[in-house]
């Protein structure tokens, strides 16, 4: 089909002129999608960064690559002969573009996982005009906004990546408004219980029933399985689809209330009409688990979903006659998706950035911010140690309050000292931590805050004159 995204490529392919790709972060979300990239004629991964190279090598490995395909010795050599460079370090991706525009790297698939290295990797590929498919969720959530307005000055696609679940939800918002739906709620499901956000590195292997036999053969990294147990994987991945959708956090941010597929348009609707909603056009997360540990009937804990509401009668009656799932009042009705294939599906983001210039979902606004919350009592002086560590975890909340109470985004809870004790179950705010004002991470998201700020300020004055 002309205009495809395959056609596109195809015509690439076939002028000599394939897709060229660099990927920063050899994790199992990039071995996934190098799995693939290997198959699609007219992509060409020219270059991978990790800090390590054996854990590079060993992912392309573990993704099937013939150890010859990448043994380029430089950036250049993998550009001339269809071959792939091995590096320890993301900034030579962009070596290839400096005074060369158009024979470098286009796209940039940043996976590493660091909030702050993410942010700058960004920074440096849009200075290079190069597309930024943004694996890195937690960097997106931390500054994302500000990342993507700077893609867009620049006539450049700053993206989601496609196979997360945010930028799966972001396409069922799409859908939805395309067809002239409002979207109540959009989210995903996951394994939750109350008692999770206290989870550290110590107790996540009991909470996911692995056992010591289990965890000592595979490749397991405790903080990352920890993060996604205790919360904080989840307020960060709804904080990006509130940015990119201008879907807000409730009030108290999630509420992770059990539902099944079956139940999505009954709990997934206003608390005024028997939900569990504080109001309209919400982002939620829903459990697999009932509060007892029970396990929800028909659950949707890999699948993303969407709720969104018949605005007549007519469109009612329409629900009903195709066999839609609604609530008992026919109003509110739901779809999902039951899973994601992670870096299996990450080359349709890719694609679409090279050949179409389109995002898979991006920030538009400052919806959303992810804090650090006291998992326990904190001593002044301990160290904090970030996402799914041992002192705290993320929490959503609507970014205007954020701001307003001066919360430290959870990206930013990494190393850092704490100046006083903080209470288990307390939000930690920027004047309780000794930071580097100079640290250029931190100097981006307060340049984030000071222009979502005006843009606001500025809002108000429009409406209020």
């Amino acid at each position: 089909m002309e205009g495809s995204i395959l056609h596109l490529l195809r015509a690439r392919q076939a002028a000599g002129k394939p897709l060229r790709v660099g990927v920063i972060g050899a994790g199992k979300f990039a071995t996934m999608f190098l799995s693939q990239a290997r198959r699609i004629d007219g992509l060409h991964v020219a270059a991978i960064a990790d800090l390590s190279r054996e854990r590079a090598q060993a992912a392309l490995s573990r993704a099937g690559w013939p150890a010859d395909q990448y043994r380029a010795r430089s950036l250049d050599e993998a550009m001339k002969n269809g071959s792939t460079f091995l590096t320890e370090s993301g900034n030579a991706l962009f070596e290839g573009s400096k005074g060369n525009p158009g024979q470098g790297i286009e796209v940039v698939v940043e996976a590493t996982g660091d909030p702050g290295a993410g942010i700058l990797h960004a920074l440096r590929a849009l200075k290079q005009g190069i597309h930024v498919v943004m694996v890195n969720v937690e960097g997106d959530v931390l500054a994302g906004p500000l990342l993507a307005e700077k893609a867009r000055r620049a006539g450049l696609v700053y993206s989601l990546a496609y196979g997360d679940q945010p930028a799966l939800i972001c396409e069922m918002v799409d859908w939805a408004r395309a067809c002239g739906f409002d979207v109540v709620c959009a989210g995903k499901g996951t394994k939750y219980l109350p008692q999770y956000h206290a989870s550290t590195p110590d107790t996540v292997w009991d909470h996911w029933g692995f056992s010591a036999e289990t965890v000592a053969k595979g490749d397991f990294n405790a903080k990352m399985f920890n993060s996604f147990l205790d919360g904080t994987k989840s307020a960060i991945e709804m904080g990006a689809v509130a940015n990119a959708t201008g879907l807000g956090p409730q009030s108290e941010g999630l509420g992770f209330p059990p539902c099944g597929i079956d139940d999505l348009a009954h709990v997934c609707r206003p608390q005024e009409d028997g939900g569990q909603l504080s109001r309209k056009g919400t982002v939620e997360v829903i459990s697999s688990l009932e509060r007892d540990g029970r396990p929800v009937y028909r659950d949707l804990r890999w699948g993303v979903y969407i709720t969104f509401e018949g605005h007549s009668d007519y469109v009612r009656n329409c629900f009903a006659d195709y066999g839609m799932k609604t609530d008992s009042s026919g109003r509110y009705t739901a779809l999902y998706r039951p899973y994601h294939l992670i870096g299996l599906e990450l080359s349709i983001s890719v694609l679409r950035a090279g050949l179409r210039k389109e995002a898979t979902g991006s920030a538009s606004d400052f919806m959303g911010d992810v804090v650090a919350v006291a998992k326990r009592d904190v001593a002044a002086g301990e160290i904090l140690d970030g996402e799914g560590g041992y002192c705290v975890y993320g929490k959503l909340l609507p970014a205007e309050r954020s701001m307003k109470i001066e919360a430290l985004p959870l990206g930013l809870a990494h190393h850092v000292p704490l100046l006083k004790e903080i209470k288990a179950g307390q939000i930690v705010c920027w004047s309780d931590v000794r930071f580097d004002e100079q640290d250029p991470v931190v100097r981006f998201r307060k340049e984030m805050e000071r222009q979502f700020e005006k843009k606001r300020e500025g809002l108000a004055r429009r409406w209020n004159p």
